[in-house]
């Protein structure tokens, strides 16, 4: 069985993670909650050393420290300090600031969050392959992964919704034509990158479920893109502010958005690693935009 990586974030920073399945629970990289916590220009060597410290202290947190390898800035893989939630917590007390408590809060307890719960169905997609066939872009597939990804979490799941939405100063496609609007993208050709991200941006517009469009209509990207061109998107090599910007930019203007795809292109399509990847970077973009 292939080793499970993700990518957690705090406040746009990468926390780096690793499934263990024999213990059915994630590791975390402790250098990188060490940078967070104090906010540190050389969290490494501020590792070292306060771990040297509690070694010396005969701190529980040290002895039972585990090392497992994880993929570092240059892309090749090293043993690294790795903690699970509990020593992450004994991890925090050694900075009392306010830092060490918003983390906590904010980052140990999403695991019981509706958008942790739908992104393990994320995951799911490719581990068993859903979600596959010619009508990828029908209305019936987006719906069929939205009941996927929201199933149980929302009593709106895979539901056209019959209200008018507005984001920001943008309003969506009115519900009462949302029935044609949505029978008017299905038809639409998909054969070139450029039909592709035409069709993905009128879905943009269209935002057919009352919560999780976004999320929903980028898997759908990549399927089709996968399909068609023998490609999907490395979203994590697309600026999540750069995205956001673009995307509100693409209701007149297309030209940026599909720039940034183009260039995030990759043909490992079968790539494990990279679908766990993008997918942590697709729902991070879905937390809040300061």
């Amino acid at each position: 069985m292939s080793t499970k990586y993700s990518i957690r974030f705090y406040k746009d920073q990468e926390v780096r993670a690793i499934w263990d399945e024999k213990d059915s629970k994630w590791w975390f990289s402790a250098v990188d909650i060490v940078w967070i916590i104090s906010e540190s220009k050389n969290p490494k060597n501020y590792w070292k050393v306060l771990k040297n410290r509690l070694s010396k202290e005969w701190n529980e947190l040290v002895t039972n420290c585990n090392q497992l390898k994880l993929t570092a800035s240059d892309g090749k893989k090293y043993l690294t300090d790795v903690l699970d939630s509990d020593w992450i917590i004994l991890l925090a007390k050694n900075f009392p600031n306010n830092n060490a408590k918003d983390f906590l809060d904010r980052f140990l307890y999403s695991e019981n969050s509706i958008d942790w719960q739908s992104r393990k169905k994320a995951y799911a997609l490719f581990e068993n392959n859903l979600i596959q066939g010619k009508d990828i872009w029908t209305v019936k597939a987006l719906k069929q992964i939205h009941a996927y990804l929201f199933w149980w979490l929302y009593d709106f799941a895979w539901k056209i919704r019959q209200k008018n939405i507005s984001k920001w100063w943008f309003r969506f496609a009115t519900a009462e034509f949302l029935d044609e609007t949505l029978h008017n993208i299905e038809i639409m050709p998909e054969n070139t990158f450029d039909e592709i991200i035409n069709k993905y941006i009128e879905m943009n517009i269209a935002h057919p479920f009352l919560e999780g469009n976004w999320r929903t209509t980028r898997i759908r990207l990549d399927l089709i893109l996968k399909k068609r061109l023998k490609k999907c998107v490395d979203w994590s090599n697309i600026n999540k502010y750069d995205y956001l910007n673009a995307m509100i930019e693409s209701v007149s203007n297309s030209t940026t958005i599909k720039k940034l795809i183009n260039e995030a292109l990759t043909d490992k399509i079968n790539d494990r690693n990279v679908f766990m990847k993008w997918i942590d970077y697709s729902y991070y973009y879905e937390e809040e935009w300061k």
